[in-house]
C-alpha cells in the first residue's frame, strides 16, 4: 500500500483536470496543478477529489468542443471517439438526429382495384407470311433472332407496306421499332431504280433522345446487312457538325436524327435535301412535342413539304396526347389508327375495324388509358422525407448486393439529383474509406456497380454509359427521364422512381424499361406521406399498384453486420428486432451525413441538389398541385434526405446572386421561375448539342467533384468562353448597370 501510495503521489498529473479544461482556462488549470503538487495532500484523498469531478465535467466539455468544432471544420469524424470511457462517451458524440421521431403518420393506402388495359404481345404469325424479301426474312431470323411477330407488328407492317399513313399506339417494349423499320427496308430495296448513296435521304426518322437515335440506327444497320447499297446515318447533339456534314455530303439514304440537330443542319448545311424523301417517321411522337419542340417540328415539316409533297407518314408512341393528335392532323393524310388492346376491347372493336379505321378524334378517356405489360409487377412504398435516402440505399443493397444478376434503373427529377446520389453512393456504399459495407463481403460488393446518365453529360460519356449498361448483367443506373423513352435496356429487373413523375404517361414510359417483349420485371414508386393520394390518381388511369412496407425494405440492414456500429461491434449476432433496425438505419444515415459534412464544398453541393429538387417539385402540373405542393414539404426533413443535418437557411442565396445580372430586364423573364427551371433541366436532355454555354461549363468542372457542376447554366453570372471574352462580357454588364442607374435617375 505504501508503494502504491507513493507511486500515486509521484505522478500527480495522472488525475489532474487538465484534459477536461477549456483552452481559455489552460493557464489557470496549470497554476492550480502546481499548487496541488506543492501542498502534496494524501494520495487517496487526491484521487477521490480529482477523478470524480473530472468524469462529470468531461461529458459536458466534450459536447461543447464537439459542437464548436463541427461548425468550424465540418469534420465530425475527428470527434467520433471521446478521450475518456469509450462505451459511455461515444453515444453523446453522435450528431445525427433521430430518423424515427417527429415524422408524419404514414396513411393507409386505399387502393381501388382496377382492371389494367393489357395487350397480347406475341402472336403465332411468322414474318415469312408477309411476303418480304428472303434475305430480309433470313436477317430477322438469324441476326435479330426473331421468328414470330408481335401484335403491333402483325397489324402495322401490312398496312405500311400498302403505303398508308398510320398512327400506331402500343405498349412499351412491344417491338414498334421493327414495325416501321421492316416496311422501310422492304420498300427501299424493292425500288426499280437502284438507290445510290448520293441520292440523299429516302427515309427520315425523328426520335427525341440521342440514346434512342443510336439504338434505332443499330437496328436499321442490322436489317440492312444484305442490302449494302442502302446507307443509314445518324445525326444527334454532342457530335461534331463537321463530320456530320461530311457524311451528308457523301449521302445518307435512311436518316435518323433528333429534332434540334436536324433543324441546325437545315439552317446551316447546304448539302441536305429532301427531294427524294418517301418516308417520314415520328418515333415517340408525344415526347418529341414536349418543351417547345413543336417549333422544331414546324421547321422540319416546312423544309420537307417545300421539296417533297408525296410521302408516307408514320407516328408511333406508347401514349397518345392531344399534341400527338394535332400533329397527326397536320402531317398524316387519311391515316389508319392502329391500337393493340386486350380481349375485352377487341370484342368491342374488332381487329379488322381497328386496323382499317380512319383515325377518329379521341376522347379524354381513350387518351388516358394506358396499356401495361402483363409480366410487370408494380409496387409503391410510402416513406417519410427523413428516411428517403436510407430507404433508397437499403433497397439498392437488398436487390443488387444480396441477390444475383439484378439490374436496376433509378429515375430522378433533375441532373443535379443524379450527380449528387451517384457520387454519394459511389463514395459511401463502395468506397473503402467512406462505407462500412466495403471489405465485409468482397464477393457481394462487386455486384454493386453505379452508372449515371443525364442530359448534362458529354456525348461520348453518355454513349459509353449507355453501351456499358446495355451489355452488363448487373448494375444500377441513376438517370433522368432522358432514359425513359424507347430505350431497350436488356434484362432490367427493377425500375425505381425516387421522384414521382409529373404525369401518368411518364410513369408508363419509366416502368416500360423493364418487362419488355414478354420478360418479367418489377417497379417501385417511392412517395412521401403527403403524396399518398397519387396512388388514386394512377388508379383513375387504370394503373394498379401494390403496397410495399418501408420496414420490409429496411430489414435488409440486419443482413450486414457492418451497419451495427461501434456500440454493437463486440456483441454476438442475435435476432434483430425493430429497435436495432432503426439503430442500423441511423448508422447508415450517419455515414451519409459524415461524407456530406466532411467539407464545405460538399455541403454546398448538397444544398444545390436540394435546391434543384425544390425547383423541380414546383413544376408539377396544376391538376397535381393538391398532391405535390412546395408548401407541404418540411424542409428540415427533406434536407436529411440530402445528408444535411439542418435545414439550410440561405437556400435561395445562390439563386439571388445568379439573378442580379438579369433583374434589369424583367421582360425577358415573364415566365415563372418554376416553369423556366423545368425547361432548362429537361430541355438540355433533348437539345441539339450546339449550345456553347452548356458545353463549355462542363469542361471546367473538376473531375470527380460534381459539386462544381452548375445547377442552371443559363443563369451563371460568368460565362465560360475564355479569359478575354469573359472580361469583355463583364465590362458589358458594368456598362449596362451604369446605363440602368442613369436611366433610373433621369
Amino acid at each position: 500500500m505504501a508503494a502504491a501510495d507513493s507511486s500515486l503521489s509521484d505522478n500527480p498529473r495522472t488525475f489532474s483536470r487538465r484534459p477536461s479544461a477549456q483552452a481559455s482556462r489552460q493557464a489557470k488549470a496549470t497554476k492550480r496543478k502546481h499548487q496541488a503538487s506543492s501542498e502534496a495532500p494524501p494520495a487517496k484523498r487526491r484521487n477521490e477529489t480529482s477523478f470524480l469531478p473530472a468524469k462529470k465535467t468531461s461529458v459536458k466539455e466534450t459536447q461543447r468542443t464537439f459542437k464548436g468544432n463541427t461548425q468550424k471544420t465540418f469534420s465530425p469524424k475527428k470527434h467520433s471517439v471521446c478521450p475518456s470511457d469509450r462505451n459511455q462517451e461515444e453515444r453523446p458524440c453522435i450528431k445525427t438526429s433521430s430518423l424515427f421521431k417527429n415524422n408524419p403518420d404514414i396513411p393507409e393506402l386505399h387502393r381501388p382495384v382496377v382492371k389494367q388495359v393489357q395487350e397480347k404481345v406475341f402472336t403465332s404469325a411468322a414474318f415469312h407470311e408477309l411476303g418480304l424479301h428472303p434475305h430480309l426474312i433470313s436477317t430477322i431470323n438469324t441476326v435479330l433472332k426473331m421468328s414470330s411477330m408481335t401484335s403491333v407488328q402483325k397489324q402495322s407492317i401490312p398496312v405500311l407496306l400498302e403505303g398508308r399513313d398510320a398512327l400506331v399506339r402500343s405498349q412499351t417494349g412491344s417491338g414498334k421499332t421493327l414495325a416501321y423499320c421492316i416496311p422501310v427496308v422492304q420498300s427501299l430495296q424493292a425500288m426499280k431504280s437502284k438507290i445510290q448513296r448520293s441520292d440523299g435521304p429516302y427515309a427520315l426518322v425523328l426520335v427525341p433522345t440521342r440514346e434512342l437515335a443510336l439504338q434505332s440506327f443499330d437496328t436499321v444497320q442490322k436489317l440492312l446487312k444484305p442490302f449494302t447499297w442502302i446507307v443509314p446515318g445518324v445525326l444527334m447533339g454532342g457530335e461534331k457538325r463537321k463530320s456530320e456534314k461530311a457524311r451528308l455530303r457523301k449521302g445518307i439514304n435512311i436518316l435518323i436524327s433528333t429534332p434540334g440537330r436536324l433543324v441546325d443542319h437545315i439552317k446551316s448545311t447546304k448539302n441536305i435535301h429532301f427531294s427524294r424523301l418517301r418516308w417520314l417517321v415520328f418515333d415517340e411522337a408525344d415526347r418529341i412535342l414536349d418543351l417547345g419542340f413543336e417549333r422544331d417540328i414546324t421547321v422540319i415539316l416546312n423544309a420537307v413539304n417545300a421539296e417533297c409533297q408525296k410521302r408516307q407518314n408514320v407516328l408511333l408512341s406508347a401514349t397518345l396526347t392531344e399534341g400527338v393528335t394535332r400533329l397527326a392532323d397536320i402531317s398524316l393524310h387519311d391515316p389508319v389508327s392502329i391500337s393493340v388492346l386486350d380481349k375485352s376491347h377487341d370484342q368491342l372493336n374488332p381487329k379488322d375495324k381497328a386496323v382499317r379505321e380512319v383515325c377518329p378524334p379521341r376522347t379524354g378517356d381513350e387518351l388516358d388509358n394506358f396499356a401495361i405489360p402483363e409480366s410487370l409487377e408494380q409496387h409503391v412504398t410510402v416513406v417519410p422525407s427523413k428516411l428517403r435516402l436510407v430507404c433508397l440505399a437499403a433497397f439498392i443493397l437488398q436487390k443488387c448486393k444480396f441477390e444475383k444478376d439484378q439490374k436496376m434503373v433509378v429515375f430522378f427529377s433533375s441532373c443535379e439529383l443524379v450527380e449528387f446520389h451517384y457520387s454519394l453512393f459511389l463514395q459511401t456504399l463502395l468506397s473503402s474509406s467512406g462505407a462500412p459495407a466495403s471489405g465485409q463481403l468482397p464477393s457481394a460488393s462487386t455486384r454493386l456497380k453505379f452508372l449515371r446518365l443525364h442530359g448534362n453529360m458529354e456525348q461520348e460519356e453518355r454513349t459509353a454509359v449507355f453501351q456499358e449498361f446495355s451489355h452488363s448483367r448487373r448494375g444500377v443506373l441513376l438517370c433522368t427521364d432522358v432514359a425513359a423513352r424507347g430505350l431497350d435496356l436488356p434484362q432490367v429487373t427493377w425500375i425505381v422512381q425516387y421522384n414521382a413523375p409529373s404525369s401518368p404517361a411518364e410513369y408508363i414510359h419509366r416502368i416500360g424499361r423493364t418487362a419488355r417483349i414478354g420478360c418479367h420485371g418489377s417497379s417501385l414508386l417511392i412517395l412521401a406521406p403527403s403524396e399518398a393520394e397519387y396512388v388514386n390518381s394512377l388508379a383513375s388511369h387504370k394503373i394498379n399498384v401494390s403496397e410495399m412496407k418501408m420496414e420490409d425494405i429496411l430489414c435488409v440492414l440486419a443482413r450486414d453486420d457492418c451497419f451495427k456500429g461501434k456500440r454493437w461491434g463486440a456483441q454476438k449476432s442475435h435476432a434483430v428486432g425493430p429497435q436495432e433496425i432503426r439503430e442500423r438505419a441511423t448508422v447508415l444515415q450517419t455515414v451519409f451525413e459524415d461524407y456530406v459534412h466532411s467539407s464545405e464544398r460538399r455541403v454546398s453541393w448538397a444544398k444545390k441538389a436540394l435546391q434543384s429538387f425544390i425547383q423541380a417539385y414546383a413544376t408539377y402540373p396544376r391538376e397535381l398541385k393538391h398532391i405535390f405542393h412546395v408548401r407541404s414539404l418540411h424542409l428540415g426533413h427533406v434536407a436529411k434526405s440530402f445528408g444535411l443535418r439542418d435545414a439550410p437557411r440561405n437556400l435561395s442565396a445562390l439563386t439571388r446572386k445568379k439573378r442580379k445580372a438579369h433583374l434589369k430586364r424583367p421582360d425577358l423573364h415573364k415566365k415563372t421561375q418554376s416553369k423556366h427551371s423545368l425547361t432548362e433541366i429537361l430541355r438540355s436532355e433533348y437539345s441539339s448539342g450546339i449550345e456553347p454555354g452548356v458545353a463549355k461549363v462542363k469542361k471546367q468542372n473538376a473531375p470527380g467533384e460534381p459539386g462544381s457542376r452548375p445547377l442552371r447554366p443559363s443563369l451563371q453570372p460568368t460565362p465560360c468562353f475564355g479569359h478575354g471574352k469573359t472580361l469583355k462580357w463583364r465590362k458589358t454588364q458594368k456598362a449596362l448597370q451604369q446605363d440602368s442607374k442613369t436611366s433610373q435617375k433621369v
